[in-house]
């Protein structure tokens, strides 16, 4: 059955469908969708994967300015995702998984991180794929290479 023939074939049938009224949630719903561990596992894998490999100390700032970049309901909004607390600790709960699933691994010395060949196979298959997931995953690896040349871009002017 294809698109057509499923409407005429209801439009024939008459059917009627109760429809409850929706209820309002007594529950501030907020920005907790984009707090998803394997949404932000994934964010990290991209910047891990990126040749300017991020400072572990700023990666929950970074997490939430490439999703304030990349997502137009975000941009200039009064949210400031990059300051949330709760995703900066979302995002260090991200990074204890994916490096004791050795994804990824953390430069003490350095304080950056490091992506293993597990954890690229991993990011090129979501990027690969023809889907939402990685046009959105696209717009974050753009939002966080812009702002890492607007980072180096101010230091060349200062």
């Amino acid at each position: 059955m294809n698109f057509d023939s499923f409407f005429s074939a209801i439009e024939k049938s008459d059917l009627l469908l109760p429809i409850e009224t929706a209820t309002v949630s007594k529950y501030h719903i907020g920005n907790e969708a984009l707090f998803q561990l394997p949404l932000i596992c994934l964010i990290v894998l991209l910047m891990a994967k990126d040749k300017r490999k991020p400072r572990v100390s700023e990666l929950g700032q970074l997490v939430g300015e490439s999703i304030e970049g990349a997502m137009p309901g975000f941009k200039g909004s009064a949210q400031h995702l990059g300051w949330s607390a709760n995703l900066r600790v979302r995002t260090v709960k991200a990074i204890t998984f994916l490096e004791s699933t050795s994804l990824i691994e953390v430069n003490n010395r350095k304080s950056r991180l490091a992506i293993t060949d597990i954890g690229k196979r991993v990011i090129a298959r979501a990027t690969s794929q023809d889907n939402d997931l990685a046009y959105n995953l696209a717009q974050i690896a753009r939002a966080y290479r812009n702002i890492c040349v607007a980072k180096q871009l101010d230091l060349e002017l200062e």
